[in-house]
């Protein structure tokens, strides 16, 4: 008898009862209590509106507690370098296995991070040419931008036993790297305009130096004006050449200072050590515009751009060099590499494949693995994570997604419906955060949360199939097979913005006039150049308010009023009616707690164990000084003001003792774009991709601007909440903007003015205007793929 008919034929093992996992009680952020039960080994999708408490369940809860329990397993020593997590407001979760997040949050700019290096592909390419590149180099070392040819020569001494007074032996050393020793590895270098760092009409002490940070009284420029080498208060133009050559290269030397030993540096190496070493996309707003300013960075000359030393760049297989293979789109090195027949690296050979086709097979074969990785957008980021797990052999795991249909063309989602279910059927628990129908439908199990966002959801309204979640009366429910019309007639252009021989990544020379005046979605399958064409093309204009979905930088204390600037005359409101100072009103100045130094929760740090966090005693978590609370405006405290969600501040400040103009009108604008639900003191930290998006749309809708890019602003949107997408466009457009949408979402393109399709496909095979003219053109037309998914969804 073989084993699957005695199973059949016994009585059910224990072990066979544990295929649930049983959330009760789960209270992070606004859930209320919640109790679920969720299927094993099944794929199960989380929806409901943005803010309704999704993410607090899934990621929050479900995932965070897997990861800290399989952190436990390791000893304190391991723990002690590993990020400490605090265990979930939750009473009881049973039945978690090991949860792997697929978030879409973005990759690390790190100068140095390429696709191919967060991949491991170029690991694998590194080794692969060690083995067959002629001539033949050495190490896999030798073909790593990151790693530089180092020679050394010393003595060295050896004490054995007790053998005392050895003679001395000397010894050198090669390491052969890839680094360009020109760029360092950076594949670029930058010239700093010198106009922009001084002012030579004026002294040091008078302020001379513009670099941001580097005021006349600051140590920064003391260490100059004091250095002895030049007068501090003689103009810079008036410097000799000496004095200047010592102003802005001096070597390192050292030097007193107010009577302290310092280490004085010229100016211009100290500029490249402390802003041109860091990725510029990750810098504070003003570093980045000050170097954006002042800095020019041009391919560097010797390595063109590849960052790669000549002899890396030298040593070829079939007459394809590492450099040449990196800069391949990757369907095309996965031909190359498939190509290639050789015994003695066949396991690794195979390994490429398997990496390469994985990349195509989730559509990112357009992209090159000398991508830097911070270009990527959430949804490429999100995918490119993606390619580990395709091939993995672990079963009985939990892979958790946060929409990974974001930034996908209705084409592309069927193959990633086929990747989850995939995923799936290989007998893991598959979670899925998601708004797009196309994915709910794919679902074994639903779990829709609200019924509304923030303090209005936060619990269970549904759960079973797909089926029972459209004829129930859920928000979801009502709006699932919500579909599209195309409009009965368009706004007239009132002039166009003209692009001519767009060549930017992946661009044909595109020649487009976009239309100014109306309502222009920009669209085409993940890769064809959409961002290309408008980032590169028409971002940066005069006049053009660009909106992506970048990470908003801000620490814990950060929330939605300091970053749209609404506390500003909130504070001087209360300054003025209570007659007292602003910065009172201020949980980072004055008016902080003195315990938890305005933080409103005090941290305690364990070691290798979990850091533990416990509400303020003292201000119980208002973050304030119990005698600033007792000043109020309206009848309202601070505390209670920055706890209220913005649709009721937005009321509080219309009307009445608390009425405040300048800050209604943020309130508004917040109200605008879909984030009434939003408290104003919520953490930064806590939005998603697109309520981040939302936020900054928010602040950029007081720009004087008159051209706006969304970049597919539907992200983390319900389908309840597009509808109130497209009213805020019309609205943007009526008052006489002109906004151009970067989307996929058939909705936003059935409501649009205009229609620019990119393609045919992606990478090298797109990069064309494929489609010039309105929805109802695009129907009519069908040509392409966009053509034909939009006249499947409204049904033509």
């Amino acid at each position: 008898m073989t084993l699957a008919e005695t199973s059949t034929t016994s009585t059910a093992h224990p072990a066979d009862r544990h295929d649930l996992i049983r959330v009760e009680g789960a209270r992070e952020n606004n859930l209320k209590n919640v109790s679920v039960e969720i299927p094993k080994r099944r794929l199960t999708v989380f929806t409901g509106v943005s803010g309704s408490g999704k993410s607090s369940l899934v990621f929050e809860t479900i995932a965070a507690e897997s990861q800290r329990m399989i952190n436990e397993t390791y000893s304190s020593f391991v723990q002690g370098f590993m990020p400490t997590l605090a265990r979930p407001d939750v009473d009881v979760l049973d039945g978690l296995t090991t949860a792997i997040i697929v978030d879409q949050e973005r990759m690390g700019a790190n100068s140095r991070s390429t696709v191919g290096t967060v991949t491991d592909a170029n690991a694998m390419l590194r080794i692969l040419f060690s083995r067959l590149g002629r001539p033949h180099l050495g190490s896999p070392q030798a073909f790593s931008f990151n790693v530089p040819t180092v020679h050394g020569k010393g003595g060295l001494t050896i004490e054995k036993g007790d053998q005392k007074n050895q003679k001395p032996i000397t010894a050198e050393f090669t390491q052969i790297g890839g680094m360009c020793p020109r760029c360092e590895g950076m594949g670029s270098v930058s010239e700093i305009d010198l106009t922009k760092l001084y002012d030579e009409s004026k002294s040091l002490a008078g302020g001379a130096i513009t670099i941001p940070g580097y005021t006349a009284d600051g140590w920064s420029v003391k260490m100059y004006s004091e250095s002895g080498f030049f007068d501090a208060d003689k103009p810079i133009r008036d410097y000799t050449e000496a004095e200047l050559q010592d102003f802005l290269y001096k070597e390192p030397v050292k030097v007193k200072v107010s009577g302290i030993n310092i280490t004085y540096e010229g100016l211009v190496p100290r500029v490249q050590k402390s802003m041109l070493t860091k990725d510029v996309d990750a810098m504070q707003p003003h570093i980045r515009a000050f170097v954006e300013r002042a800095v020019a960075f041009t391919a560097c000359p010797d390595c063109g751009g590849t960052r790669l030393n000549e002899g890396a760049r030298s040593s070829k297989i079939d007459g394809v060099s590492i450099a040449d293979a990196c800069a391949m789109q990757i369907s095309d090195l996965a031909e190359w590499v498939r190509g290639l027949d050789e015994p003695s690296v066949a396991p690794l050979l195979k390994s490429l494949r398997e990496t390469f086709d994985s990349f195509v097979d989730i559509g990112l074969g357009y992209l090159s693995l000398d991508r830097p990785s911070g270009t990527l957008s959430g949804g490429e980021a999100q995918r490119t994570k993606m390619i580990r797990h395709l091939g993995s052999s672990l079963t009985d795991v939990t892979y958790v997604f946060d929409e990974p249909t974001i930034g996908l063309h209705p084409h592309d989602i069927q193959r990633m419906n086929g990747l989850l279910v995939q995923l799936r059927d290989k007998g893991n628990t598959v979670l899925v955060v998601e708004h797009k129908p196309e994915a709910i439908a794919i679902a074994d199990h639903v779990v829709d949360l609200g019924p509304r966002a923030g303090a209005a959801g936060g619990e269970i309204v549904f759960e079973g199939t797909v089926d029972a979640l459209r004829a129930s009366d859920t928000l979801t429910g009502r709006h699932l097979d919500d579909r599209a019309t195309i409009k009965a007639s368009v706004r007239p252009a009132k002039g166009a913005l003209e692009v001519r021989g767009a060549t930017s990544h992946n661009l044909q020379g595109v020649d487009v006039d976009i239309p100014l005046g109306v309502l222009v979605v920009v669209t085409g399958v993940a890769g064809s150049g959409k961002s290309s064409l408008i980032h590169g093309s028409v971002a940066g204009r005069e006049g053009v308010v660009a909106v992506d979905q970048g990470a908003i930088r801000g620490s814990r204390r950060s929330n939605p009023a300091t970053y749209t600037g609404l506390l500003e005359p909130i504070r001087k409101a209360f300054a003025k009616a209570n007659g007292v100072k602003p910065a009172l009103f201020s949980a980072n100045s004055e008016g902080a707690c003195p315990n938890c130094n305005g933080a409103g929760v005090i941290y305690t740090d364990l070691g290798p164990m979990a850091t533990v966090s416990t509400t303020c005693e003292v201000c119980e978590g208002k973050r304030f000084d119990a005698s600033v609370l007792d000043y109020t405006l309206g009848g309202r405290d601070i505390s209670e003001v920055l706890a209220m969600p913005v649709d009721e501040a937005e009321q509080f400040f219309a009307a009445g003792d608390a009425k405040l103009p300048a800050a209604h009108a943020i309130l508004r604008r917040l109200v605008d774009v879909g984030l009434g639900y939003l408290t104003i003191g919520q953490p930064l930290t806590t939005l998603s991709g697109g309520e981040r998006q939302r936020l900054k749309l928010a602040v950029s809708m007081a720009e004087s601007g008159g051209v706006y890019i969304l970049d597919e602003p539907t992200t983390g949107l319900h389908l309840a909440d597009v509808d109130n997408l497209l009213g805020l466009l019309d609205r943007l457009v009526d008052a006489g903007k002109s906004v151009i949408v970067i989307e996929h979402h058939q909705a936003v393109m059935a409501h649009a003015d205009w229609i620019i399709d990119l393609g045919p496909g992606a990478g090298h095979d797109g990069g064309r205007v494929v489609f010039e003219g309105t929805p109802a053109e695009l129907l009519a037309d069908r040509s392409t793929l966009t053509g034909r998914h939009l006249a499947d969804y409204v049904g033509a």
